[in-house]
């Protein structure tokens, strides 16, 4: 999973090792990749004429450098209607390292702008599907890093435009063969183009049996000729959706209302409480925890790229500070056989040093500045931060309208979408409509009769706040084994979880304080000792409890139940990471957009366990 790119410099330009071929012309790259793919696709005069609130998509196989990235960016920031969007999807099995793409965007100062955002992301990146969004969701980069085919076989939604920019077909003919252009046609508009360097005559037929019409035109610099063609059609209509009615005022429901917001969907946010953030989602604390297995299914695919896209969303929503929000890093321990072996399955994989490593004891008590029993995964970016001030930020958008204090009791399908009714904070009954509703509960969405057969149940969990030691105060990072241990702020460190099945008591117990307590000799027997934590008087602890909902097979339910009526419900313990990609992803389904995440993934949040 860790692949290396293998670059090197030839005569002041990156080269790659691995493919003996160069990224770009040596007359001028830039100016290559705009004649090529810019002028190739016709793209200054489609950006130009896309109408108000409408999307463009393009396509491209090999990111390489991300040239072609930035100048498209660049093109559309230049010359596209301000209230349009641009979707780039890319797949690149052999991604350059940070210092690497650095580097290599630095030949390009007119791009310095574009390239430092990209490299802001760069750090996030995970192997799999990555969702960013620039220029305050304007411009959203879809990288998948790994096999060209896979990702195109996985792709949901219509393409505009191809940049087919593999390495040179001769040395890299994996990206040229006819099943790749074959899914190119698959997942493109009627009327989508496609440009490209290269002139093979066998590139030319597999493109023309796969079903574009091609043409030959001047190519740049040295290159004689360049191949470029469209397929025949014109690309449907879209009604465009203008309003939508978010229930729920926790991270869901504020990371869902953040993404329509950014597409110029007018929203307006409910919640029953008199403030966001008020159940679930109003913890002091909550930690970033990515649980992952070798085997990768749908659930972890879809961890790990929520996880990669939380890191980048709270960069830009809630920058760290130590205050709000700390990256100080998680340690999962090889705590008990089943960890051992989960860990030492995960780590096989060979995962790229930013996202996991494998760790000994020895190291693992270096970095926490405790004594630990165990090795196991280090995660560099894991931390902390405030829930309450991540829904503050996602919810600070003026297309938005919170209304607190306000109880949705109904929902009713209505011929321009849906009606919610329900009471104000005066109790008195109110009623809205807009074409799309997300609902956002939690264990409570049952109450309404078009989502009472959702298989969604209360699950109540209770934190301990636990005052520092002169022993606990070196804990540096987050460690994690039966339960999990914070780092301390405020003079106190966070402890938790209990999960209590079918309990939706919010009341702080001593007995739940007892059993995070007792957790902490799974994590360091050494400081649960130097503690002394069986005289600690329970009683005397403070905490918090409140109520999730869990599903089966822990996949929140995300998507689509019935036209115009979507979800973003059963995230449990994993909120702070899967409720940003999931608001992404409804947003892009409401606004017919490329979607963020793979089919197998889309699929088994929703409809493959028959809920729609």
């Amino acid at each position: 999973m860790n692949s290396s790119s293998m670059l090197n410099w030839q005569d002041g330009q990156p080269f790659s090792i691995r493919f003996s071929d160069v990224y770009f012309s040596n007359d001028s790259g830039l100016e290559e990749k705009r004649h090529v793919f810019l002028q190739g696709n016709r793209l200054p005069e489609r950006f130009t004429s896309l109408s108000s609130g409408e999307s463009f998509a393009i396509g491209e196989t090999g990111f390489g450098t991300g040239l072609n990235f930035l100048c498209a960016w660049q093109l559309f920031d230049k010359v596209a209607p301000s209230n349009s969007s641009l979707d780039f999807f890319s797949v690149e099995k052999y991604p350059l390292d940070e210092k690497e793409l650095t580097e290599v965007l630095a030949l390009w100062p007119t791009l310095r702008q574009y390239a430092e955002e990209l490299l802001a992301r760069w750090r996030r990146r995970v192997p799999g599907w990555n969702r960013w969004c620039f220029a305050g969701g304007k411009i959203r980069l879809t990288l998948v890093i790994g096999d060209v085919t896979d990702a195109l076989n996985e792709i949901c939604g219509g393409i505009d435009a191809w940049f087919l920019d593999g390495f040179s077909p001769a040395r890299n003919p994996e990206m040229w063969t006819l099943p790749v252009f074959e899914n190119i046609v698959r997942i493109s508009q009627p009327g989508a183009s496609f440009a490209t360097y290269t002139c093979a005559g066998w590139v030319r037929r597999g493109l023309e049996q796969a079903g574009f019409q091609v043409s030959k035109s001047p190519g740049f610099g040295r290159k004689r000729e360049m191949l470029h063609g469209h397929l025949p059609g014109s690309p449907p209509v879209r009604t465009p959706v203008t309003k939508a009615i978010v229930i729920g005022g926790g991270v869901a429901g504020c990371a869902v209302a953040s993404a329509l917001a950014m597409r110029g969907v007018s929203v307006t946010l409910i919640e029953s409480a008199p403030v966001l953030a008020a159940a679930a989602s109003g913890n002091p604390r909550g930690v970033l925890h990515v649980r992952l297995s070798a085997g990768m299914n749908p659930l972890h695919r879809f961890v790990l790229a929520a996880y990669g896209h939380a890191l980048a969303l709270l960069d830009e929503k809630l920058p760290i500070d130590g205050v709000v929000r700390a990256e100080c890093g998680e340690l999962q321990l090889a705590f008990s056989e089943h960890e051992a072996k989960r860990i030492d399955r995960l780590a096989a994989l060979d995962w790229p040093a930013h996202v996991l490593r494998r760790v000994d004891a020895a190291e693992a008590s270096q970095l926490a500045g405790i004594e630990l029993a165990h090795g196991g995964l280090w995660f560099p970016a894991g931390g902390w931060l405030v829930p309450p001030q991540m829904c503050a930020a996602l919810a600070t958008n003026s297309a938005i309208e919170q209304r607190t204090g306000y109880r949705a009791e109904s929902l009713t399908a209505v011929k321009s979408g849906w009606r919610v009714e329900g009471k104000d904070e005066c109790q008195q009954t109110c009623s809205d409509e807009a074409q799309v509703v997300v609902v956002c509960t939690g264990y409570q969405v049952k109450s309404f009769a078009p989502l009472s057969h959702l298989p969604l149940t209360s699950v109540r969990g209770q934190i301990t706040l636990l005052p520092v030691s002169p022993h606990s105060k070196n804990l540096r990072t987050i460690v994690s084994a039966n339960g999990y241990l914070a780092p301390s702020a405020g003079e106190l460190h966070m402890l938790g979880a209990t999960h209590g099945f079918n309990d939706e008591a919010v009341d702080l117990r001593a007995s739940d304080h007892a059993e995070n307590l007792s957790k902490l000799a799974d994590i360091s027997p050494a400081l649960a000792k130097l503690m002394n934590i069986d005289t600690l008087d329970v009683g005397q602890l403070n905490g918090r409890a409140s109520v999730r909902a869990s599903v089966p097979g822990a996949m929140p339910l995300v998507g689509e139940i019935l036209p115009g009526l979507y979800t973003s419900l059963g995230h449990g313990t994993r909120g702070l990471i899967t409720a940003g990609l999931s608001g992404e992803l409804i947003a892009a389904s409401v606004c017919g957009q490329l979607l963020p995440l793979p089919l197998a993934v889309v699929n088994a949040l929703t409809t493959e366990r028959g809920l729609v």
